[in-house]
């Protein structure tokens, strides 16, 4: 599913609406340049689902957790811009937390699908000359296919 994200409170906006679908168990993995909006994404899921903190980019940090304030699951948020690899990723242990928690992963593919079959892979483009940005969003697994309705509230044009 394609998302078009016209003005900056858009991104935030559209992680929200994923935040309203997102449960404990829950991957996401981001894709996207620099400044693609991948922190301002995490922020929307953060508020929808009621974690505590401010979500911030956790680039140096590597990952940080919120927990929710709601009863709700909480929220895992990982940057893996600056690991060196798979073996790296292992040192976090993610993969406790994972069936809990709802983790979402910056810079994440390549690395993390192994965390979860059922995932969603969220791919952000920013074109260079607008600065429009476009949101792809791709369920994976028996989580996705079996509730094929649970992306439908995005609002976007499949693909």
């Amino acid at each position: 599913m394609r998302v078009d994200l016209p003005e900056p409170g858009d991104t935030r906006a559209l992680g929200a609406a994923l935040g309203g679908v997102l449960r404990a168990g829950d991957l996401v993995v981001l894709t996207g340049t620099l400044g693609a909006g991948k922190t301002t994404l995490t922020q929307g899921i953060g508020e929808a689902l009621g974690v505590r903190g401010a979500v911030t980019s956790p680039t140096f940090v590597i990952a940080r957790v919120h927990p929710s304030t709601v009863d709700g699951p909480p929220l895992v948020h990982v940057d893996a811009y600056r690991l060196g690899g798979a073996l790296e990723l292992d040192d976090l242990d993610l993969d406790a937390s994972v069936e809990d928690s709802v983790t979402v992963v910056e810079w994440g593919h390549g690395l993390v699908e192994g965390l979860s079959a059922d995932r969603l892979e969220v791919v952000l483009d920013v074109d260079v000359e607008t600065e429009a940005r476009t949101a792809t969003v791709t369920g994976l697994g028996g989580r996705w296919v079996d509730d094929p309705q649970a992306l439908a509230a995005l609002g976007g044009v499949p693909c």
